[in-house]
């Protein structure tokens, strides 16, 4: 997958300056994609030069202008034509890891904090993809919502970031309580 995708689907939930996409991508599409504000600027250039958005320019008295940007046909259909390719697997790539795999040869204390960072992190993640869940089914319960809702696929990409964090935060902290018992233990075997 592409930025351009994210940002296409993003697009597809209103008409955005490049401001508000960067807040809807930092709430919403971050689940499964990050870029950074730059990038998102930088994509909506290029996909407007290719004519998968439009972008019209809002006048405003007490502000600068603003550009708003909405999906065109074009983009709608090179989303389709995306949404019914094949999807590669799902790879990780992430510092920690490595931290963890070197961990018993440098030292574990540096990689423990930074797997507790990681758990409190990752919790508060997950208060905040919880409360947008809430938000978006409103009075609704979720089994209810998932039958009937109007617009459930960020509901469902929102529920994949509750389990990818809640698994994360997990295992940060078994690992980090694992480094830290044999820290433990070798502490107690050099007296």
């Amino acid at each position: 997958m592409a930025l351009r995708h994210a940002v296409l689907a993003a697009l597809l939930e209103g008409e955005y300056s490049g401001y508000q996409l960067a807040k809807v991508f930092d709430v919403s599409v971050a689940n499964f994609w990050h870029a950074l504000p730059q990038q998102l600027y930088a994509e909506l250039a290029k996909l407007e030069k290719e004519g998968l958005v439009a972008g019209r320019q809002v006048v405003q008295e007490t502000r600068p202008n603003k550009r708003l940007f909405h999906v065109t046909d074009a983009g709608r259909a090179a989303l389709e034509e995306f949404a019914a390719g094949a999807a590669k697997p799902s790879v990780i790539r992430d510092d920690l890891l490595v931290k963890v795999q070197t961990a018993d040869r440098i030292g574990t204390r540096p990689v423990i904090e930074q797997l507790e960072a990681r758990a409190v992190a990752a919790e508060a993640k997950i208060e905040l993809l919880d409360s947008l869940l809430r938000r978006m089914r409103g009075d609704a319960d979720e089994e209810e919502f998932l039958r009937s809702g109007e617009r459930i696929g960020g509901y469902l990409t929102c529920l994949r970031g509750v389990a990818f964090e809640q698994g994360h935060r997990d295992w940060c902290l078994r690992t980090a309580a694992v480094l830290r018992a044999r820290l433990t233990g070798e502490e107690d075997g050099d007296s």
